[in-house]
């Protein structure tokens, strides 16, 4: 079996903030690898740290501590020159596709600004590639003379997705791209994802708070708690032998379409409030809230290692 190329390799990865002179911890210590032609699932709840992370991957964010390595090269300690010709390869589709979008701009100047700001084609051939990635996304060819306030939100998201293509990249973080939309319109914009990725060889970091829609898509999923790793899977795996308590409590609060079924379903309710990240408990992340905790876990941090295969996992119960 042929070994998975790495695209990313993020090794302690962390990142504070400073609010009223106090320190917030927001990722901590984080390693983590993210392979070729992936979907890498990033789950858990709000505050947990996942937009930040996924924004030091695409160097909107400089992280206070730690290295990422991009296709082998080191985005931390790269120069603006090698920087801005990296971050062609890494690109961005935002939750809210209207605020995303210069609402002064027409939908073929939007998509073209990448090309532009990277002199990636030339002004004669720059009409006929914004016409393909309309092609690409399902969007008519006079979509190029249009504003973003005359599209639905469906639509709107289809152009994220064509400025998100527009420079050939080999990774797009899609963060939460189907939130603002109804539920209809999610699915079709899902399979648009997952033709694409298939299509053109891409590399997802899928970030969502739709349980059902992340096992659906991803190939492998992170499951994220106050800024740690708690358990990282295959997605099959994951869903069907979740370890680490955290995942357990995560996965139980999914409802399931058969009312018997569902009637049936017992949920696992956390006791107790997520901790500040100004002030982190000491040892786990998750000991205030772990219904499993042990003497332990309140003294020393849970290194994630590997228990079989591509499943890893942070708790001292393994």
């Amino acid at each position: 079996m042929a070994e998975k190329k790495v695209l990313f390799e993020v090794k302690n990865l962390t990142k504070t903030f400073q609010s009223q002179g106090k320190l917030l911890h927001v990722i901590n210590d984080i390693s983590l690898k993210i392979y070729s032609k992936e979907i890498l699932g990033l789950v858990g709840e709000s505050g947990c740290g996942k937009t930040v992370f996924s924004r030091i991957l695409t160097s909107l964010y400089q992280p206070t501590s730690g290295d990422i390595l991009f296709e082998g090269q080191n985005l931390i300690k790269a120069k603006s020159k090698k920087l801005r010709h990296l971050r062609q390869n890494i690109q961005y589709i935002f939750q809210d596709p209207y605020a995303s979008l210069n609402p002064r701009m027409m939908t073929g100047e939007i998509i073209a600004e990448p090309l532009n700001i990277h002199r990636a084609v030339s002004s004669k051939a720059q009409k006929h590639h914004v016409m393909q990635l309309l092609n690409h996304v399902g969007l008519p060819h006079d979509a190029i003379f249009r504003f973003p306030h005359e599209f639905s939100g469906g639509q709107r998201q289809r152009i994220g997705i064509a400025r998100a293509l527009a420079l050939n990249p080999h990774f797009i973080v899609c963060d939460e791209p189907t939130a603002a939309l109804d539920v209809s319109i999610q699915a079709q914009i899902i399979n648009l994802l997952k033709a694409l990725q298939k299509k053109l060889g891409l590399t997802y970091l899928f970030i969502s708070h739709d349980l059902a829609l992340v096992k659906y898509l991803s190939t492998r999923i992170v499951v994220m708690y106050l800024g740690k790793i708690m358990e990282i899977a295959p997605s099959q795996n994951l869903y069907q032998n979740p370890l680490h308590p955290y995942t357990q409590a995560l996965l139980s609060s999914i409802p399931t379409p058969n009312p018997i079924a569902e009637k049936k379903r017992r949920p696992i309710f956390l006791k107790g409030e997520v901790p500040s990240s100004i002030h982190l408990p000491k040892g786990c992340v998750f000991s205030s809230r772990c219904p499993k905790v042990m003497p332990l876990c309140k003294q020393k941090t849970p290194k994630l290692q590997k228990i079989d295969g591509d499943h890893h996992i942070a708790c001292h119960l393994y």
